[in-house]
């Protein structure tokens, strides 16, 4: 045991030269990593690509070190080769892509969001059933900040696969919503008025310019579609037909154009009538005439018999 023990110590007497310099290349390449991720990060950010200079940089530091650890245990252990090394990496890396292809899957779709850019930070996406705007692209997950104020951790790789609505992808977004008017309205004296009262709105968009025109013709009223645009931003689109309704509504009103409520008629008969069937004598929810009363039809069929027996 004390040769063993001498032996090591050895060893480590022998080694100990090559220890000191690999502790050196390491702290060399430790520094070589944080100098390469703050330039890359630094480039993000004189591109206004913030996001992406954090995950490529993180990325470019990591395998600095990892080169580093490599040169490192070549200068410790001689003998040792980088192809091995390099080998024996590539199979655990199999091991390792299967215990975290979850984690691999959301950092690399993270990292072609970055860099094909469908949407930036601070625009105001929807997605299954979410709509926010984006906080940050993590290399995870994309944080989504609802309306309400509630955050949506969303992971990057449902983000690449599924179809994402940008609702701030230009400047400008139209709304529309609908009105019914009476049946005895004229239908162009209405669209003008609407058009009118839109372009009396500040916030609505000059150019496309309002619309109103007859869409629908419904049970009780005739519909009309107004469409308008405005900014694309959320409070914008909210805070604008909030004062396009109630301008239209106040329009309408000035203009003495009905705005009818849904009617509903219901026809009340006898379904045990003897005419039932019968289009050219039975009664469609109109009462019995005086003169003519109904008959039920157990009556009618009764008389019947009673005639066929008289025969």
């Amino acid at each position: 045991m004390i040769e063993r023990v001498d032996s090591w110590i050895d060893g480590a007497v022998r080694l100990a030269p090559n220890m000191v310099v690999a502790v050196i290349v390491f702290l060399v390449f430790i520094g070589l990593a944080v100098l390469a991720k703050r330039l890359v990060v630094g480039q993000g950010n004189r591109r206004s690509r913030e996001n992406l200079g954090e995950v490529l940089g993180g990325f470019v530091k990591w395998a600095v070190l990892v080169l580093g650890f490599l040169l490192s245990a070549t200068i410790v252990v001689p003998t040792l080769n980088p192809g091995d090394l390099i080998a024996g990496l590539g199979v655990s890396s199999i091991a390792i892509g299967f215990a975290f292809k979850d984690i691999l899957q959301n950092w690399l779709a993270g990292l072609l969001i970055l860099l094909r850019q469908p949407f930036n930070i601070n625009d105001q996406i929807e997605i299954n059933g979410y709509e926010g705007t984006v906080e940050r692209i993590e290399t995870r997950a994309t944080i989504i900040r609802t309306y309400d104020g509630q955050n949506v951790v969303m992971p990057n790789s449902d983000i690449y696969t599924n179809a994402v609505l940008v609702k701030t992808a230009h400047a400008k977004r139209r709304s529309q919503y609908d009105v019914g008017i009476g049946y005895g309205d004229d239908i162009d004296t209405a669209c003008e008025v609407i058009r009118t009262a839109l372009a009396d709105i500040a916030d609505v968009e000059r150019s496309p310019a309002p619309e109103a025109f007859a869409w629908d013709l419904a049970a009780s009223w005739v519909t009309i579609r107004i469409r308008w645009w405005t900014d694309s931003r959320r409070a914008d689109v909210v805070r604008v037909q909030a004062q396009v309704i109630r301008a239209v509504k106040q329009a309408l009103d000035a203009a003495h154009i009905d705005m009818p409520y849904a009617t509903s008629v219901m026809l009340w008969h006898d379904q045990t009538e003897a005419v039932e069937g019968d289009r050219s004598r039975q009664r469609e929810g109109w009462p019995a005439d005086p003169e003519s009363p109904s008959e039920p039809r157990w009556q009618a069929i009764q008389r019947a018999r009673g005639s066929a027996d008289d025969r």
